[in-house]
């Protein structure tokens, strides 16, 4: 009895040491199936190498091995059942050996137990009681095969870090379990060694035995005296986070900041972005009417709330998540209302995801989610016919209690509160202005609103921006000169702006005015902002015009009058790699201002005549080359290197090619390099030059550092960007007949060309 029962307390040891490791593990799983795969795992690989304990050591480890192979595509099998994974099997079973550590810890907590999740524990654990078990019973070192499920126990507390609480009863557990074990296994089952000895010999053999328990008690004891202190002062600190030194999924620049895609998918409203299947009713406004239509319902694609005075940016950290998303504790005073749709993806690009605010529960797509804007994204990316369903908690803030409730303040909301330096007087006198006129936060948010429905004009044809000086140009320019109108990009980030100026906590959103049913095109996308209020949450408002409406002149109702004057010039569209900035005009030639006298004709003879054409030819040959060397050379490096893409989009067009305002800078490229092609082609000149057509490829990509990155140009880069756009100038102009290249010189088009 004693033989079987030492035989049986190393083995039943080890598996509940590696399980006790899946027990720490899963405290940041949901649910409890991570700690019954790794118990699994720990029964299989001890017992394994106990019925193989016979056969030589080398046969062990490659039927061991098989064995875990096998249990592992049980665990790969059930986790994806249980989590509603999509794919075969081999599909699953690659992603998840690719990227189980990655997603392992950028997963979100609870960690949902997928195949991704789950493999590396299962794995893990196998080897460590592989491992042990060969240790302690094949070579019969019990305390050294504990090692292993030490170091996975370890591993597991590391891996946890402080997004737990700690692991005291595990860990406590797993001390008296390997206590015991090496108790039970270590009792003699003949009764004193030294019986059987001789005197002299067996008093020796007890001396021995005394002094190195002695020792051995002293050794314990120093090392408790030592570290004792050390490791009772880190109790209360905070370990370390594992998970910082992995970086979450990342997206693009378009996904995030798609404000800019507004005015993109103006320019093309019949593209279908989406399929939708809704089985809920439509979706009120904040003050109880419709916002969208009677069965429209209002989908949410990215949560925008960092503002830097240039872009709006979502400013997300997503983390990979499972079907189930962590739930948001709702407003106090907003009822919820459980929404499930069904979407088909068409031609929407990017990560992002659309959903009706707030996803819950997500199926048929692999997703990572940021809590803090309730934004989701598919790491690898939308592909039309991707099919999934997400469950979303919308909430319905009290319409009536709208009219008192304040809105929070602090460092909790100074995200959404921060208005970043340099914004422009006029905007602060607004925001003002509308502010004293109104006291409660909700009569300012309205106020606001109403202003721009009021005010300004929708259109589909505004360029997108909405830095500083894009708003100031939409709120106070001439209208006849583009000014108070634009798309609702404009709108949306204004109201955000004017809104924070007056105090209130904004951001803004992009989505869709989605049927219940039916297709989303891009016609249905648009921006809208909210506002936060305590106890009910962000309430949506609607700053569009209404359709049949005259705006009235801002001047009318701004008051005190600017003392500065308005913006008389539409600023720059966002530099953006989505879209080409359209060729910028020069100030205003004097063809429009007067600047050039009207010869008088005297006599009216032909010589005359012909001096007023060369005077005139000549003025507008020398505007054109000033208008050139400001744009090339003047201004900082960014400014520098948008002037020389402006010469390139003016070459286009002088060459019969105009470049439309949708594309992005490298299509806008492979555009300008066939123009040449075609160019050179027709006058027979074989010798294509190929530094013109690098010079296109240089220019693109300077373009799109400017977009990407503001402020990171040098003046080499300038250079290489005005030297682009001569070569390419140059080139294409050599290629023209003679009586062209006169007429492309002195053409005035590029001087009164919007920008």
């Amino acid at each position: 009895m004693v033989r079987l029962l030492r035989a049986v307390a190393v083995p039943a040891t080890l598996v509940v040491l590696v399980t006790l490791a899946g027990v720490v593990l899963g405290r940041v799983y949901a649910g409890s199936l991570l700690t019954m795969l790794v118990a699994g795992a720990a029964v299989g690989s001890v017992l394994v190498s106990v019925v193989t304990r016979r056969l030589p050591s080398w046969q062990v480890a490659p039927v061991s091995v098989l064995a875990m192979l096998g249990w592992t595509a049980v665990c790969l099998r059930v986790a994806a059942a249980g989590a509603q994974v999509p794919g075969g099997f081999a599909e699953v079973a690659g992603d998840a050996a690719r990227n189980a550590i990655p997603r392992l810890l950028t997963a979100m907590i609870p960690v949902e137990a997928t195949p991704d999740t789950i493999l590396l524990p299962v794995v893990a654990a196998w080897l460590a009681g592989l491992a042990g078990a060969e240790v302690a019973l094949r070579a019969g070192r019990v305390l050294l095969g504990y090692l292993p499920p030490v170091l996975l126990h370890a591993g597991a507390v590391y891996v946890v870090g402080p997004n737990a609480e700690p692991a005291i009863g595990a860990t406590v557990a797993f001390v008296v379990t390997a206590a015991l074990g090496l108790a039970v296994s270590s009792r003699p089952a003949d009764g004193d060694p030294a019986d059987g000895l001789a005197p002299a010999v067996r008093s020796g053999v007890r001396a021995r035995l005394a002094v190195a328990s002695a020792a051995g008690t002293t050794v314990v004891v120093a090392l408790a005296a030592l570290l004792g202190p050390a490791v009772a002062a880190l109790v209360d600190t905070r370990p370390v986070d594992p998970r910082r030194y992995v970086q979450p999924p990342q997206v693009e620049t378009l996904d995030e900041n798609p404000l800019i895609r507004i005015s993109g998918w103006a320019l093309n409203p019949e593209q279908e972005l989406f399929q939708v299947t809704t089985d809920s009713p439509g979706e009120p406004g904040p003050t109880g009417g419709a916002a969208t239509g009677s069965a429209a319902v209002r989908i949410r694609l990215a949560v925008l709330s960092d503002y830097d005075g240039v872009t709006w940016r979502v400013g997300a950290t997503y983390r990979n998540a499972g079907r189930i998303l962590p739930a948001v504790e709702p407003a106090p005073y907003a009822t919820v209302e459980t929404v499930r749709q069904e979407i088909t993806v068409g031609d929407l690009s990017g990560r992002l995801l659309p959903a009706v605010p707030t996803p819950r529960e997500v199926s048929g797509a692999r997703v990572a989610y940021d809590p803090g804007t309730g934004t989701l994204i598919r790491p690898d990316g939308l592909a039309p016919g991707l099919r999934y369903t997400v469950t979303s908690a919308r909430e319905r803030p009290d319409a009536n209690l709208l009219a008192t409730a304040n809105t929070p303040a602090g460092d909790a909301v100074a995200r959404v509160l921060h208005v970043p330096d340099g914004a422009p007087e006029q905007l602060r006198r607004l925001a003002t202005q509308l502010a004293e006129e109104n006291g409660a936060p909700y009569a300012r948010a309205a106020a606001i609103e109403q202003w721009l429905a009021e005010h300004y004009r929708l259109v589909a044809d505004a360029p997108s921006g909405h830095a500083y000086p894009n708003l100031a140009f939409f709120l106070f320019g001439p209208r006849n000169g583009g000014g108070q109108r634009g798309t609702s990009e404009q709108f949306a980030a204004s109201f955000a702006v004017l809104g924070r100026l007056a105090g209130l906590p904004t951001r803004v959103v992009v989505g869709f005015a989605a049927p219940g049913s039916g297709p989303v095109r891009a016609a249905d996308a648009y921006a809208w902002p909210e506002v936060l209020f305590d106890g009910l949450g962000w309430v949506a408002f609607d700053p569009l015009p209404r359709p049949d409406e005259e705006p009235r002149p801002v001047e009318e109702d701004f008051r005190p009058q600017p003392e500065d004057p308005p913006p008389s010039e539409q600023p720059e569209p966002t530099l953006e790699p989505t879209a080409s900035p359209p060729a910028q005009a020069a100030p205003a030639g004097p063809a429009d201002s007067g600047g050039v006298p009207t010869p008088v004709l005297v006599g009216g003879t032909g010589g005359g005549l012909l001096l007023v054409v060369v005077a005139l030819l000549a003025t507008l040959a020398g505007l054109r080359r000033a208008q050139t060397r400001a744009r090339l050379h003047r201004g900082d490096p960014g400014h520098r290197i948008a002037g020389a893409w402006r010469e390139l989009t003016d070459t286009l067009r002088l060459a019969g090619r105009p470049v439309a305002a949708d594309l992005s800078a490298t299509e806008v490229a492979a555009v300008a390099r066939q123009t040449l092609t075609e160019a050179i082609r027709r006058v027979e000149d074989r010798q294509v030059s190929t530094a013109a057509q690098l010079a296109v490829d240089d220019l693109a990509t300077l373009i799109n550092q400017v977009g990407f990155a503001p402020g990171t140009a040098t003046a080499e880069q300038a250079e290489a960007a005005a030297e682009a756009a001569t070569t390419y100038s140059g080139t294409l102009r050599a290629a023209r007949p003679h009586w062209r290249r006169l007429l492309w010189s002195v053409h005035p088009g590029p001087l009164r060309w919007p920008r």
